[in-house]
């Protein structure tokens, strides 16, 4: 690595709806932190996600906010509004490549899940995107990590590119999981931190 890598800071990116953020994702970006000796961690809300579409999403301050509130007591963890600024669909590659114009101090480290990983062709020019930035890949937990280090290793084949493996213990959590338990009016204490938590009851969010 030559002293001009060594020299740059390291930050971790997380892309998302976050709708709404849990603490899945925060315990997703401190493993990201450690195991990677980063930074920081930027959380980093989609605008119009592509492989969203129709689905309820809430209004994108909102969300903005619930990171905001999920964040706030941890110095190195850092809210980038990059996506809700920009007008349109938001596609990683064009994300990726304003961010590294406009940081050019810094290593960026892409944070993925596994659903990501399988989908990754599908994305918008994949062999331009994955070269961007250092990738990390995980899943919600080790009984699948056989199959998403197979799936590393002909990503990296097939794009000539070097995504690494994020290990993480079982988090069962997802944001379709939250809104469906506000739907059946079930609680989502501990799911999410209690700033969030208390928000969202207070705004009445995902009740329909």
């Amino acid at each position: 690595m030559s002293s001009t890598t060594k020299d740059k800071k390291k930050i971790g990116l997380m892309g998302g709806t976050f709708n709404p953020i849990h603490v899945g994702h925060l315990m997703l970006a401190e493993a990201a932190y450690e195991q990677f000796e980063l930074d920081e961690v930027w959380f980093m809300p989609n605008k119009n996600p592509p492989h969203k579409q129709g689905k309820f999403i809430v209004e994108d301050t909102i969300r903005a906010k619930m990171v905001e509130l999920s964040i706030h007591n941890n110095p190195h963890f850092k809210l980038c509004t990059v996506e809700l600024e920009r007008e349109g669909k938001s596609y990683s590659v064009d994300t990726l490549t304003f961010l590294t114009k406009e940081y050019p101090q810094v290593e960026f480290y892409f944070i993925i899940g596994a659903d990501s990983l399988f989908q990754i062709s599908a994305w918008k020019n994949p062999d331009i995107f994955l070269h961007l930035a250092h990738f990390v890949a995980t899943t919600r937990g080790e009984k699948d990590k056989e199959m998403v280090l197979d799936q590393i290793t002909k990503v990296n084949k097939r794009y000539d590119t070097d995504i690494s493996y994020l290990s993480m213990p079982c988090i069962d959590i997802s944001s379709n999981l939250i809104r469906d338990l506000m739907e059946r009016q079930q609680s989502i204490r501990y799911y999410v931190t209690d700033d969030v938590y208390t928000y969202i009851m207070e705004h009445q969010l995902y009740k329909r």
